[in-house]
């Protein structure tokens, strides 16, 4: 059965070589630099190669450009990689069916031309965003015309978390200690950008915007129930604010909104994880992907043991057909293999 990854990282080698010219490695971006599969092409291919009908939707890894310099700085690197990933795609194209573009969104001009060139020139199948821009909330009447852009285009947008060691566990420190801000803070960024886009009206706004949620939709599956019912009380819990009349303007519920999203497999072979965001987001939302090469392994475990999951789903063919491709070939636009 084919298994198409569509969450997956590389670095060009072009760009890599000059995401080192223009920043120091350290944090998330070291991690990426000591995995071998992430620039040698070689060692990618020969991952690939363990798993039968196997093929990846390229995406760029850590970090967003936007931190890496001035907007002229994440300008170039989005064009390389960009350039890059499309070029790998045209060579390898029974290895890499298609690659999601990535945009220096420090510059949200610079980013719609860079969006437009990437999908109309190179042929992306979509756009990769931060949960973040610098810091900033996505939510922000600024970005709006990209997000109108996607959905004019009818492509997906791939939501990737972010957030750092700046970001302290508590107020009187300065820094979040033991990556705590890696293995909680990552899902909490996903699902704050998810409730950001309902409650600023953008879905109502734009009902067929279509986001690809990272890590099986982050936090929301497990706490269906506060997305729920708790949020149907919002403003309960909240003085000086009149959340209750922003309740009403809302054409739904407020979990009617994150069943729209989509979610992909990468729980690093977790099946509660899998089965949980399966139960909240519907197997029609589910969509195959490894987050390789970020393991042990430094590349095949996550494959392995994700391939593993879905296997031991409760699922029918039909079903696991869906999740395994799919889902992303109807999505992406992308011939059936």
């Amino acid at each position: 059965m084919r298994k198409l990854d569509i969450f997956n990282h590389i670095w060009p080698k072009a760009f890599h070589a000059h995401l080192t010219e223009v920043s120091p490695i350290r944090d998330i971006t070291m991690r990426s630099n000591d995995v071998p599969m992430m620039v040698d092409l070689d060692e990618r291919f020969r991952v690939m190669d363990m798993f039968e009908d196997y093929q990846q939707v390229l995406s760029l890894a850590s970090p967003p450009l936007e931190i890496m310099g001035p907007p002229a700085v994440a300008r170039e690197l989005a064009v390389i990689a960009n350039d890059g990933m499309a070029e790998l795609v045209d060579k390898y194209p029974d290895r890499f069916p298609a690659f999601i573009a990535q945009l220096p969104m420090n510059d949200v001009d610079a980013a719609l031309a860079e969006a437009e060139r990437a999908i109309d020139e190179l042929g992306a199948v979509g756009i990769q965003i931060y949960t973040n821009v610098a810091g900033r909330p996505l939510d922000d009447p600024e970005f709006r015309p990209l997000f109108k852009r996607m959905v004019e285009y009818d492509k997906p947008i791939w939501v990737h978390p972010s957030r750092g060691a700046q970001s302290a566990d508590y107020l009187t420190e300065d820094r979040s200690k033991y990556e705590i801000w890696w293995t909680f803070g990552w899902p909490y960024e996903t699902s704050v950008f998810l409730a950001r886009l309902v409650f600023s009206k953008m879905m109502d706004e734009m009902p067929t915007l279509k986001i690809i949620t990272h890590h099986a939709g982050g936090m929301v599956p497990f706490f269906e129930m506060r997305v729920g019912p708790g949020w149907d009380q919002l403003g309960a819990r909240t003085s000086g604010i009149d959340y209750k009349s922003l309740l009403k303007e809302l054409k739904r519920r407020p979990v009617d909104y994150f069943h729209d999203f989509y979610a992909d497999t990468a729980t690093f072979g977790s099946k509660p994880a899998l089965d949980c965001a399966l139960a909240f987001f519907g197997i029609d939302k589910m969509l195959f992907s490894s987050d390789a090469p970020f393991d042990p392994e430094r590349g095949p475990m996550y494959i392995r043991e994700t391939i593993k999951c879905i296997e031991s789903m409760d699922l029918s063919k039909k079903d696991r057909q869906k999740m395994f491709h799919g889902n992303a070939e109807a999505l992406l636009h992308l011939e059936p293999w």
